[in-house]
């Protein structure tokens, strides 16, 4: 690592700007793999995220009296890192979620639409404010989920749906595991 000690101080700045928008990316990514209990995931963005981190922190701790711009540049990768790696999930669009859709005008023709495309929901009538509506429940993946909300609000502008993520769902053929050991101390209610 001697060659980054002869770097001039713009192009460390730049360097650690970089790493630090890595690690932070990573970071985020991580944070939601393991909300959404994808271990072996979560674990090699942290190994990575930690080893950048890491080169990155050591550049501006040693040369910090050379320039405080290292530390704006490292506090600046940070800020922009976080917007990365939101920007990269949404992307990435893992997971799943559940769409719920309240039609007042076309729910019947909404759940036909999506039946149509291959998505498999439930329909539900119920007493809205202003009378009968239709609800429709599906599960689905996060990158299927924009082409079946275009699909049903073609067909009813007006209607009202809320996503909400499905971090564990089935058909009802197996039970959900429940923790055992030290993790089923924190779930108790």
């Amino acid at each position: 690592m001697e060659f980054v000690n002869e770097l001039p101080v713009w192009v460390l700045a730049l360097l650690i700007f970089w790493l630090r928008v890595v690690d932070v990316s990573m970071g985020t990514l991580r944070t939601l793999a393991i909300v959404e209990e994808r271990t072996l995931f979560s674990v090699v963005l942290g190994f990575w995220e930690v080893l950048i981190w890491l080169l990155a922190v050591a550049q501006v701790i040693g040369r910090i009296n050379d320039s405080l711009v290292l530390a704006v540049a490292y506090a600046a990768g940070f800020a922009a890192g976080n917007a990365a790696g939101i920007w990269l999930e949404k992307r990435l669009a893992h997971g799943s979620v559940v769409l719920r859709i309240v039609s007042t005008r076309a729910g019947r023709r909404i759940a036909e639409a999506l039946r149509k495309r291959g998505q498999t929901l439930t329909t539900f009538t119920g007493d809205g404010r202003d009378g009968p509506v239709t609800l429709v429940y599906a599960t689905c993946t996060r990158r299927r989920l924009s082409a079946l909300l275009v699909e049903a609000l073609t067909i009813d502008p007006g209607l009202f749906y809320v996503v909400e993520r499905a971090n564990r769902w089935g058909h009802g053929r197996r039970a959900v595991p429940h923790p055992t050991g030290w993790r089923a101390a924190f779930k108790r209610k």
